[in-house]
């Protein structure tokens, strides 16, 4: 019987089962398992009571004052049923209901329907509190700021910039381009208008060497998005870390850089794997629902497989994409407006202006023309995934098989079942890819 490499990929809202060849080098990545701390409503009672810098929220604030409260959207597996209570639980009797503002920080994202609101939040959140989405779209919601960084012009949600208090709420992990996610990027790019965005993510920023995963030092997008979120104005900040299984293993709150900085050091230790070099073959997810639900949000699955495949290898990346390409936003059309990867990846670079979702183009065309990407999804069609110059497998497992026999018997397999939730990198001095 041939031996085999069994492995279960986060997919939507379960698990993918994969056999891999037994007889080859299979190296598996995945997030060293951190305990969930015990009652997580009361620890982040006891957290808000004990900020990182600065004094407790209760202490900042006083009645007859506006709030708004920042948080992620879908897309992103924050606890917010548990995070947002506890900010208002910090607040009750100094802030009334009336006078706070919950603004779902979508960035360019659609909105969240009220169904996927009230599964964010629970069925429980009080009624007599707004919950408002962001529209980066119309410029009739947003508030002229100033110029901030590297001449990025900010328009931010205006019942952001009108409120006398602004708290940050969101979680930490390695991004593919900021360095890391949380803190200052629940203003912008989560609560700017689209022009705000288009700058922060534009060609050249994107395509710098220090826009990477983990990187923050010199790195020109999350230098911006701090300058914007110090220059604009943050009363508190709010982050937590999570496990596998979404749930909190720490949290951290205070003056808001401080506060992300030490949330950082965190998630790095946590989610970042050296590895001993570059590999032919990297099986990858986006890390499961509802992180998968768009082919959009999987690049992120396939960047992280990027740092360490070898040029001209190739990246597997299951993701079911429940919700499509999307089809709002302009991603489906700018994908399908070359003939290639790599003239997607040559018109980008050399345009001056930035249309909506090109940054994310940008950073799959250049993946895509440093290596072959292959999809495993639910909903997508080949027909669907040929507009994105992408192919599809229907059994990763084999595909795997049919790779390495071509390969011989010294292809190496490298295996992220939980995609960029720990994010490889090459030791030092064994070479590495170009960043992303």
């Amino acid at each position: 019987m041939e031996s085999t490499v069994d492995v279960e990929l986060a997919y939507g809202q379960g698990w993918l089962p994969v056999s891999l060849p037994g007889d080859v080098d299979v190296t598996v990545v995945e997030p060293t398992y951190h305990a969930a701390v015990c009652d997580e409503a009361a620890y982040l009672r006891d957290v808000l009571a004990n900020p990182v810098a600065g004094p407790r929220l209760r202490d900042r604030v006083r009645p007859g004052q506006t709030m708004a409260i920042s948080m992620c959207d879908l897309t992103r597996p924050q606890p917010r049923d548990l995070m947002i209570p506890a900010v208002l639980e910090e607040v009750e009797g100094i802030i009334a209901p009336e006078d706070i503002v919950v603004l779902v920080a979508t960035g360019t994202h659609r909105g969240n329907t009220d169904d996927e609101i009230r599964q964010m939040l629970g069925d429980d959140f009080p009624a007599d509190i707004r919950v408002v989405n962001h529209d980066a779209r119309n410029p009739d919601s947003m508030t002229w700021m100033g110029t901030f960084g590297d001449g990025v012009p900010v328009w931010l949600n205006t019942l952001w910039a009108e409120a006398d208090v602004r708290v940050t709420t969101g979680f930490v992990e390695p991004h593919f381009f900021a360095g890391f996610s949380g803190g200052p990027k629940l203003v912008a790019p989560g609560l700017a208008s689209l022009e705000t965005v288009l700058t922060l993510h534009n060609a050249a920023r994107i395509g710098d060497p220090k826009a990477t995963w983990g990187v923050i030092d010199d790195n020109p997008v999350h230098r911006d998005v701090r300058a914007i979120a110090t220059g604009t104005g943050v009363t508190f900040g709010f982050d937590v870390i999570l496990n596998r299984e979404k749930k909190i293993v720490q949290a951290f709150c205070g003056d808001l850089l401080p506060m992300h900085e030490a949330a950082r050091r965190v998630a790095r230790e946590i989610a970042m794997e050296p590895v001993d070099g570059l590999f032919d073959i990297v099986v990858t997810t986006n890390s499961g629902y509802p992180l998968d639900q768009n082919l959009y949000q999987a690049v992120k699955g396939m960047s992280a497989a990027f740092s360490v495949v070898k040029p001209g290898g190739t990246i597997i990346c299951a993701a079911e994409c429940r919700d499509g390409f999307p089809e709002h936003g302009s991603y489906k059309g700018v994908l399908a407006s070359a003939s290639s990867p790599e003239e997607l990846f040559a018109d980008i670079s050399e345009r001056e202006e930035t249309e909506p979702d090109q940054w994310q183009v940008q950073i799959q065309a250049k993946i895509q023309s440093g290596a072959n990407v292959i999809m495993h999804t639910s909903y997508l069609s080949d027909e669907q995934l040929a507009l994105a110059h992408l192919t599809q497998t229907q059994d990763i497992g084999a595909t795997v098989r049919e790779l390495c026999a071509r390969i011989g018997p010294d292809a190496r397999v490298c295996v992220l079942p939980e995609g960029p939730l720990t994010v490889p990198y090459v030791r030092e001095g064994q070479g590495r890819r170009s960043s992303i």
